[in-house]
């Protein structure tokens, strides 16, 4: 029973977090980022990887 309930957690992880990933990228096409859950707290979008992505 104990396996059968972690196998469910981690398959619900898993598709909890592959239905929130993605990748952004700046009108110009030039440079695109990933993000895991929301695009505002990525990893390059916080230290500016791809400057302003509205441009």
């Amino acid at each position: 029973m104990s396996k059968i309930i972690k196998l469910t957690t981690v398959a619900a992880i898993v598709a909890f977090l592959s239905g929130c990933t993605g990748s952004v990228s700046n009108k110009a096409k030039n440079c695109d980022y990933d993000y895991l859950l929301h695009p505002a707290i990525s990893i390059s979008k916080v230290i500016g990887g791809c400057g302003p992505v509205d441009k």
